[in-house]
């Protein structure tokens, strides 16, 4: 792509599209940018902009300026569907996205991990371990690092390690990693991607440009995962907890690769089912790159996981205080309540995802969660589909702070109190970090 050449529109102004836009002015290209929202991190990235030569579009010019751009560029909180995006398909303007734009200026070998749950994780831990042996390991993508704020960082040897979400996928074409990786498929973002179908489809687009020179990692254990495996050219290798299969597994608490122990499932410093797929993920992945157990074992031994993912913020009064923002599906709230042994004050709610919570409360009704605290903007949602399963222990508020403290005032001694919300953050966050350091905050001043 000859950047010089071309005159570029990036919309949504955000982490990835300042990233973009950025990394296009930095090169010599022309920049128009479009953002409909407004906030003062949007507003100061757009003014850096500005400065470096990019054009601000005001919204009521926006027809004219498509006709003459060559290329329009969307950031992933932008859906393909966006009107600026169709009326630019219309005019056969070329639409690409953030992830794509940035991993074509540069060919590194790439790893790409994608799934409902667990993606943050699993790619933390697999760039943890190349970093462990000295690879110049790039951790990218979803994880809130855009590709193309990193493409100055690589070199012939370089690992890119990414993180890829259905809204980049969105709007991929070209995107073919060396190894690619689905770890699960639950309903989630379904008020963007509007069907199961439709949101399947996309999480297969990781896969769909991989030849029989590389590799597909797929859990076997998850159905409509492991029917990907007959739709891709890839060498597929498969994860398993329940059998023994071609690639990584568990047996007998113990996990294995292709017959080779590993390590014992009690020596991992993340617990739970759900940690144990992802470090076999993690081991597969390494094993393809040749890597010895050693150095893969040191790592599965020490690594913590990442923030706002059942993160331990705080010991107080006897009560544990767990950090889970980052579920933001039910899925990945029903992994956090089943991987903790002890009672439970549970702190849900925010924004809507177009799930139903009826699965989620019937969870909760078997689980050890003694007490829920909803709050955010779905909590009457939440509180109907409490109701019809019969489950009433339970608090409603709207404000997050009084949720918090709703919430330690209910736990007694030897509980534990988890923020996992089972929604995005967008009622009252920008994000699920800034609502994971809030609740940092309220539970250090309580």
């Amino acid at each position: 792509m000859d950047i010089k050449r071309q005159t570029f529109l990036v919309v949504g102004v955000s982490k990835s599209g300042f990233a973009v836009a950025n990394y296009i002015l930095s090169n010599g290209g022309k920049c128009l940018l479009y953002e409909e929202l407004s906030s003062p991190k949007i507003d100061d990235a757009i003014a850096k902009l500005i400065e470096r030569g990019g054009v601000k579009v005001e919204k009521e010019n926006i027809d004219a300026v498509l006709v003459h751009i060559d290329n329009l560029i969307i950031s992933p909180g932008v859906p393909i569907n966006h009107p600026v995006a169709v009326k630019a398909k219309s005019l056969g303007k070329r639409i690409i996205g953030e992830l794509e734009f940035g991993f074509l200026q540069f060919t590194p070998t790439t790893v790409a991990i994608t799934g409902t749950n667990g993606k943050t994780t699993t790619a933390t831990l697999i760039d943890e371990i190349f970093k462990s042996v000295g690879t110049n390991s790039l951790l990218v993508g979803n994880v809130g690092v855009p590709i193309t704020s990193k493409v100055c960082d690589a070199n012939k040897d370089t690992v890119c390690v990414a993180e890829v979400s259905s809204f980049q996928l969105e709007s991929t074409a070209l995107f073919c990693p060396h190894v690619s990786c689905i770890l699960n498929i639950k309903p989630d973002h379904l008020e963007r991607h509007y069907t199961m179908e439709n949101y399947i489809f996309l999480k297969k687009r990781i896969f769909l440009n991989q030849r029989e020179s590389e590799y597909c990692v797929l859990n076997y254990d998850d159905e409509i995962v492991k029917s990907f495996s007959g739709e891709t050219r890839a060498k597929v290798l498969f994860v398993s907890l329940k059998e023994k299969i071609d690639g990584a597994y568990r047996v007998d608490q113990k996990l294995y690769y292709k017959n080779e122990f590993i390590i014992n499932q009690n020596e991992l410093a993340l617990k739970g089912e759900h940690n144990v797929y992802n470090s076999l993920f993690a081991i597969a992945v390494a094993k393809l790159f040749n890597l010895s157990n050693s150095d893969i074992v040191n790592v599965l031994k020490n690594f913590k996981g990442v923030k706002h993912r059942m993160e331990k913020i705080a010991l107080k009064e006897g009560i544990e205080f767990y950090n889970d923002s980052k579920a933001t599906n039910t899925a990945s709230t029903i992994s956090a309540i089943e991987g903790i042994n002890k009672p439970i004050v549970l702190i849900l709610g925010g924004s809507e995802k177009g799930e139903t919570y009826i699965d989620l409360f019937e969870k909760i009704k078997k689980s050890l969660v003694k007490h829920v605290v909803l709050t955010g903007a779905s909590r009457n949602k939440m509180l109907e589909c409490a109701g019809a399963v019969g489950f009433n222990r339970l608090t409603l508020t709207h404000d997050f702070t009084t949720a918090v403290k709703i919430a330690k005032l209910v736990a007694e001694e030897g509980d534990c109190v988890l923020l996992s919300p089972a929604c995005a953050s967008f009622d009252n966050f920008s994000n699920y970090e800034e609502r994971g350091e809030k609740f940092r905050q309220i539970v250090d001043e309580l």
